[in-house]
Protein backbone atom coordinates (compact mmCIF):
# COMPACT_ATOMS: atom_id res chain seq x y z
CA UNK A 1 0.00 0.00 0.00
CA UNK A 2 1.41 3.20 -0.74
CA UNK A 3 0.73 6.86 0.94
CA UNK A 4 1.89 10.13 0.90
CA UNK A 5 3.60 11.65 3.82
CA UNK A 6 4.33 15.76 3.88
CA UNK A 7 7.23 17.49 5.10
CA UNK A 8 9.52 20.25 4.65
CA UNK A 9 11.68 18.95 1.21
CA UNK A 10 11.04 15.56 2.37
CA UNK A 11 11.20 14.82 -1.35
CA UNK A 12 14.86 14.65 -0.50
CA UNK A 13 14.30 11.03 1.09
CA UNK A 14 13.37 9.55 -1.76
CA UNK A 15 14.09 9.52 -5.55
CA UNK A 16 12.11 10.94 -8.58
CA UNK A 17 9.77 8.74 -9.77
CA UNK A 18 7.86 10.39 -13.46
CA UNK A 19 4.57 9.03 -13.94
CA UNK A 20 1.39 10.25 -15.21
CA UNK A 21 -2.64 10.03 -14.98
CA UNK A 22 -5.10 10.19 -17.77
CA UNK A 23 -8.64 11.95 -17.53
CA UNK A 24 -10.91 10.27 -19.85
CA UNK A 25 -13.79 12.01 -20.20
CA UNK A 26 -17.71 10.07 -20.82
CA UNK A 27 -19.00 10.87 -24.44
CA UNK A 28 -21.02 13.57 -22.73
CA UNK A 29 -18.36 14.89 -21.59
CA UNK A 30 -19.91 15.60 -18.40
CA UNK A 31 -17.79 13.07 -16.13
CA UNK A 32 -14.52 11.69 -15.41
CA UNK A 33 -13.19 7.74 -15.69
CA UNK A 34 -12.08 7.28 -11.84
CA UNK A 35 -10.88 3.37 -10.65
CA UNK A 36 -10.51 2.43 -7.09
CA UNK A 37 -7.20 0.52 -6.83
CA UNK A 38 -6.49 -2.77 -5.02
CA UNK A 39 -4.02 -1.99 -2.41
CA UNK A 40 -5.34 0.90 -0.52
CA UNK A 41 -9.48 1.03 -1.86
CA UNK A 42 -9.28 4.53 -2.79
CA UNK A 43 -9.90 6.85 -6.09
CA UNK A 44 -7.84 7.72 -8.46
CA UNK A 45 -7.77 8.56 -12.46
CA UNK A 46 -5.88 5.62 -14.38
CA UNK A 47 -2.20 6.18 -14.52
CA UNK A 48 0.99 4.93 -13.01
CA UNK A 49 4.53 5.19 -13.70
CA UNK A 50 6.69 5.35 -16.90
CA UNK A 51 8.38 2.18 -17.50
CA UNK A 52 12.27 2.45 -18.67
CA UNK A 53 12.42 2.75 -23.05
CA UNK A 54 9.04 4.09 -22.96
CA UNK A 55 7.16 7.48 -23.66
CA UNK A 56 5.41 9.53 -20.96
CA UNK A 57 2.56 9.32 -23.63
CA UNK A 58 2.90 5.74 -24.10
CA UNK A 59 2.94 5.34 -20.35
CA UNK A 60 -0.26 6.87 -20.32
CA UNK A 61 -2.16 4.80 -22.73
CA UNK A 62 -0.35 1.70 -21.26
CA UNK A 63 -1.64 2.70 -17.97
CA UNK A 64 -5.01 3.26 -18.90
CA UNK A 65 -5.58 0.17 -20.97
CA UNK A 66 -4.01 -1.67 -18.23
CA UNK A 67 -6.22 -0.59 -15.13
CA UNK A 68 -9.64 0.01 -17.40
CA UNK A 69 -9.25 -2.10 -20.35
CA UNK A 70 -9.90 0.85 -22.50
CA UNK A 71 -7.60 2.20 -25.32
CA UNK A 72 -6.76 5.59 -25.57
CA UNK A 73 -5.31 8.78 -27.18
CA UNK A 74 -3.21 11.40 -25.27
CA UNK A 75 -5.23 14.56 -26.98
CA UNK A 76 -3.11 17.11 -24.72
CA UNK A 77 -1.02 18.08 -21.68
CA UNK A 78 -3.17 19.01 -18.54
CA UNK A 79 -0.37 19.72 -15.96
CA UNK A 80 3.24 18.55 -14.65
CA UNK A 81 2.74 17.68 -10.92
CA UNK A 82 5.52 17.33 -8.69
CA UNK A 83 6.47 18.87 -4.95
CA UNK A 84 9.57 18.80 -2.56
CA UNK A 85 7.31 18.39 0.03
CA UNK A 86 5.26 15.25 -0.37
CA UNK A 87 6.41 11.95 -0.43
CA UNK A 88 5.20 8.63 -1.84
CA UNK A 89 6.04 5.35 0.56
CA UNK A 90 5.37 2.13 -0.43
CA UNK A 91 4.84 -0.82 1.91
CA UNK A 92 8.51 -2.59 0.61
CA UNK A 93 10.06 0.78 1.95
CA UNK A 94 10.64 2.65 -1.82
CA UNK A 95 10.33 6.35 -1.17
CA UNK A 96 9.50 8.82 -4.66
CA UNK A 97 9.40 12.13 -5.22
CA UNK A 98 6.81 12.07 -8.09
CA UNK A 99 6.69 13.88 -11.31
CA UNK A 100 3.73 13.01 -12.71
CA UNK A 101 2.05 14.67 -16.20
CA UNK A 102 -1.74 14.50 -16.49
CA UNK A 103 -2.76 14.21 -19.97
CA UNK A 104 -6.93 14.40 -21.65
CA UNK A 105 -6.84 11.07 -23.06
CA UNK A 106 -10.03 9.62 -25.29
CA UNK A 107 -10.81 6.41 -25.74
CA UNK A 108 -10.29 4.69 -29.42
CA UNK A 109 -11.57 1.12 -28.49
CA UNK A 110 -11.76 -1.60 -26.10
CA UNK A 111 -14.20 -2.42 -23.12
CA UNK A 112 -14.49 -0.86 -19.90
CA UNK A 113 -13.36 -3.60 -17.56
CA UNK A 114 -11.47 -3.95 -13.91
CA UNK A 115 -8.21 -5.37 -13.90
CA UNK A 116 -5.84 -7.14 -10.78
CA UNK A 117 -5.16 -3.05 -9.82
CA UNK A 118 -8.56 -1.98 -9.53
CA UNK A 119 -11.87 -3.59 -7.80
CA UNK A 120 -14.35 -0.71 -9.25
CA UNK A 121 -14.35 1.85 -12.01
CA UNK A 122 -16.46 4.55 -13.39
CA UNK A 123 -17.51 7.73 -14.42
CA UNK A 124 -18.54 10.45 -11.97
CA UNK A 125 -19.28 14.06 -12.26
CA UNK A 126 -17.62 16.80 -10.17
CA UNK A 127 -20.26 16.57 -7.07
CA UNK A 128 -20.18 12.62 -7.17
CA UNK A 129 -16.28 13.12 -6.94
CA UNK A 130 -16.74 15.20 -4.15
CA UNK A 131 -18.24 12.74 -2.19
CA UNK A 132 -15.81 9.80 -3.26
CA UNK A 133 -12.42 9.24 -1.04
CA UNK A 134 -10.17 10.40 -3.84
CA UNK A 135 -6.18 10.16 -3.50
CA UNK A 136 -5.19 13.89 -2.85
CA UNK A 137 -2.52 13.83 -5.61
CA UNK A 138 -5.03 13.11 -7.83
CA UNK A 139 -7.86 15.35 -6.67
CA UNK A 140 -5.81 18.08 -7.24
CA UNK A 141 -5.79 17.02 -10.56
CA UNK A 142 -9.12 16.59 -11.23
CA UNK A 143 -10.19 19.57 -9.62
CA UNK A 144 -7.93 21.74 -11.94
CA UNK A 145 -9.21 20.42 -14.79
CA UNK A 146 -12.76 20.77 -13.84
CA UNK A 147 -11.62 24.30 -13.38
CA UNK A 148 -11.27 24.37 -17.47
CA UNK A 149 -7.86 25.73 -17.70
CA UNK A 150 -6.82 26.39 -20.97
CA UNK A 151 -2.87 25.98 -20.86
CA UNK A 152 -1.19 23.30 -19.04
CA UNK A 153 -0.37 23.44 -15.59
CA UNK A 154 3.14 23.28 -13.94
CA UNK A 155 2.47 22.99 -10.12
Amino acid sequence: MAKLVYGDRIGKLGHIMVGCSATIWNDSGEKILLTRRTDNGRWCLPGGRMDPGESIEEACCREALEETGLQVTVKRLLGIYTSPHCLLEYADGERCQIVAMNFEAVVIGGELRLSDETTECGYFSATEIAQLDVMEHHLERIQDTLAGYEEPLIK
